[in-house]
C-alpha cells in the first residue's frame, strides 16, 4: 500500500475504506475495499446508473414526469424541499438534481417510482453484488430497525471505471453520467486542493459520523478514487480526502 496514503488513513479514527485504480496502467491500491460501509448519498450514483439502464431497455423513461408533493419533501441537501406545493418534474431532471446538488427529495421520489427491490436487481445487473439500497433517505423508522444503504468501495470503483470507459449501460449513458458528475456542486472534498485544470467527476455522501467522496480524477494519469468512512472524525477525514486526492493527481 502507498506509504503516504497509509499514513493519512491511519491518522483518523473509525471504519475507513479506500480504493484506487490508475486507469492508464491498471495499478490498484486499497484498504478495506471489499468491506461494507454506510453509503449515505453515494448510493445515488448506482441509482442513477440503474435508471439509465431502465432507459436503455425502455426508451422514454427519462421523459416521464413525476409529481413531487409536500409530503415527499425531506431535509438535508437539495432544492425541492424549498419549493411549495405540488410540482411535476421529468425523471431526467430529478436525476440531475439527485447528483449535482444531492437532492434528497428528488432521490426519494425516484426510489418510490422504481422501487427498492427493482433498484437492487438493477444493481446486480450492473455488477454490484454487495452495494444495496434498503430504505428511503431520512426514513428514521427504517434506520431504527438497522436498515442502512450500503456500498462496497471496490464495487463503486469498478462502476466508476466502467463509466470512464463508456461501458456502464452504454457509451451514451456513461457520457450522461460523466456530465452529471462533472457538474457536482458539493466540492469541499476531492476537488478542494486540486488545481482548476484537473477535471473531477464525483459524488459525495454525508451523515452523522460519515463522510464519503468517490470519483474519477483527471490528473497526470486518470484514476478512480473511492474514500468512505463510518464512525469517523468528519472534519479530519475530509482533510485526508483532500490530501490523498492531491497526491494521486501528482502520481
Amino acid at each position: 500500500m502507498d506509504e503516504y496514503v497509509k499514513r493519512q488513513l491511519s491518522s483518523v479514527p473509525g471504519h475507513i475504506g479506500f480504493y484506487y485504480k490508475n486507469l492508464v496502467t491498471g495499478e490498484t491500491d486499497g484498504s478495506r475495499q471489499t468491506e461494507l460501509f454506510q453509503a449515505a448519498s453515494v448510493i445515488k450514483l448506482p441509482i442513477l446508473a440503474a435508471i439509465l439502464l431502465e432507459e436503455r431497455e425502455h426508451p422514454g423513461v427519462l421523459q416521464e414526469r413525476l409529481l413531487v408533493r409536500d409530503g415527499d419533501k425531506v431535509p438535508g441537501c437539495g432544492a425541492l424541499q424549498h419549493i411549495s406545493g405540488t410540482q411535476a418534474y421529468d425523471i431526467e431532471s430529478l436525476c440531475k438534481l439527485m447528483i449535482t446538488i444531492s437532492d434528497n427529495t428528488a432521490t426519494n421520489v425516484l426510489i418510490r417510482r422504481f422501487g427498492i427491490e427493482f433498484l437492487n436487481e438493477r444493481f446486480r445487473v450492473l455488477g454490484l453484488q454487495e452495494t444495496k439500497i434498503f430504505r428511503f433517505l431520512f426514513d428514521t423508522e427504517a434506520a431504527r430497525q438497522g436498515k442502512e444503504n450500503l456500498c462496497q468501495p471496490k464495487e463503486i470503483g469498478s462502476l466508476l471505471e466502467e463509466i470512464y470507459h463508456g461501458r456502464c449501460v452504454s457509451a451514451n449513458a456513461s457520457e450522461r453520467m460523466r456530465a452529471m458528475l462533472s457538474q457536482q456542486q458539493i466540492n469541499h472534498k476531492i476537488p478542494s486542493l486540486l488545481p482548476p485544470t484537473v477535471r473531477v467527476e464525483h459524488k459525495t455522501g454525508e451523515d452523522e459520523g460519515i463522510t464519503n467522496d468517490v470519483g474519477i480524477l483527471y490528473g497526470r494519469e486518470p484514476c478512480v478514487l473511492v474514500l468512505v468512512s463510518n464512525e469517523t472524525d468528519v472534519p479530519a477525514f475530509e482533510q485526508v480526502i483532500r490530501t490523498v486526492s492531491l497526491h494521486y493527481t501528482r502520481v
